[in-house]
């Protein structure tokens, strides 16, 4: 330590005592950066020895908060008990009259580029909570963010978000995509969905649901579908790829079993992830559809929906238009009127419309030229694409 430098420091030290009182982490903080001290209490401890000035009963600015530090960081053990966190950040919200106070020394005595009152708070409390639960401080993403409200005596947590991908297939009929949301509530949370925003379970994003609540003791799951199908249709083969938000996790561990069974749903490759799109992304299908024809149709006219592959079709929606390719068709008759259509496309089609002509150029309906309604459809393959 520059011997130049403290006794400066101990001659401007007296000038603040003779006028205020201060507690070794508030005398410290004014000169720790000065002279390149990491622990405040520890320098104002030595600057007030070298002085031979007594610890006061109240300090001026923080009036012994600084001491009494530990009680709040076991208010944040307790609150934070039953949730899992390696990483976490503490905010403060003081008294004004504290924060003025520092800044009535600061400014009275010229004491520049030293941290603020808060600043410090937050520090102790974060060495103090990091040594008792082995996490460390993260400023930039943190599992935990606690903010202990000085002025009301309350402590705030909340977990960051877990972002998670995977694939699921749907190996039942008769189950819908999404989950109506609770009719109390409209999908806000409340007690009677136990703040999940559904109740009931009885479709893939149910039981998608249903799972990630208790796996990590999650409050809500937004979920996001890389395309649809219906309650009718199968998903085979890999699977639709799908992204979720969890809200309030207790639990963050993401490991256990490659192929999670959920009651004619399965779940696959479930990981963590940094971020959701937040562009669409594109994808490609392979999907099997069962179509049925008004009248008959001959087998030399089904080959003409041979001519689709390579084709862009073009959909109408909402004044806009989209393009999507097909890649690959082909076409097996099962009937007079029925026959299926199997087909590599980019996703985002809509089927039922593709078939029946409605607002999508070329269609089966108008190549074949007579009505035609999608019976069903089933998906095998789905593949995300740059």
């Amino acid at each position: 330590m520059d011997k130049k430098k403290l006794a400066t420091v101990m001659e401007h030290t007296r000038g603040i005592l003779k006028e205020h009182s201060l507690c070794d982490h508030c005398l410290g903080r004014m000169f720790a950066g000065r002279l390149g001290v990491v622990s405040h209490k520890r320098l104002g401890h030595k600057i007030r020895t070298s002085l031979k000035q007594k610890q006061p009963q109240t300090c001026y600015i923080c009036k012994n908060l600084m001491s009494s530090l530990d009680m709040q960081v076991r208010k944040m053990i307790e609150a934070s008990k039953e949730y899992q966190f390696s990483t976490f950040l503490i905010g403060a919200i003081l008294q004004p009259s504290i924060h003025d106070r520092d800044d009535i020394i600061r400014s009275k005595f010229q004491l520049r580029g030293i941290a603020s009152i808060k600043s410090d708070i937050t520090r102790e409390m974060g060495k103090l909570f990091s040594r008792k639960t082995r996490s460390v401080v993260d400023y930039q993403n943190p599992d935990m963010v606690f903010t202990i409200d000085f002025k009301k005596d309350y402590c705030e947590i909340k977990p960051k978000a877990i972002l998670l991908q995977a694939r699921y297939t749907k190996n039942i009929r008769g189950l819908t995509q999404k989950q109506k949301p609770c009719e109390n509530c409209e999908g806000k949370g409340c007690f009677v969905c136990e703040f999940h925003g559904i109740r009931e379970f009885n479709s893939v994003e149910g039981r998608i649901a249903k799972f990630l609540f208790e796996k990590f003791g999650a409050q809500q799951a937004k979920i996001t579908w890389l395309g649809s199908e219906d309650e009718s249709s199968l998903v085979k083969g890999n699977g639709r790829p799908f992204f979720v938000k969890l809200f309030n996790p207790h639990r963050r561990d993401i490991s256990g079993g490659r192929k999670i069974e959920l009651d004619g749903v399965s779940i696959e490759g479930l990981r963590a992830i940094n971020k959701i799109p937040s562009d669409p992304v594109k994808f490609r299908t392979v999907v099997e559809l069962e179509v049925e024809a008004e009248n008959e149709v001959e087998l030399s006219l089904l080959e003409e929906l041979k001519r689709l592959k390579g084709q862009r079709l073009v959909l109408f929606e909402n004044s806009h238009k989209q393009k999507k390719t097909i890649y690959k068709i082909g076409v097996k008759r099962r009937s007079a009127n029925l026959f299926k259509v199997k087909m590599e496309s980019d996703g985002g089609i809509p089927l039922k419309r593709f078939v029946a002509g409605q607002e999508i150029e070329p269609s089966i309906s108008g190549i074949l030229g007579t009505n035609c309604k999608c019976v069903q459809f089933d998906f095998h393959k789905i593949t995300i694409t740059k």
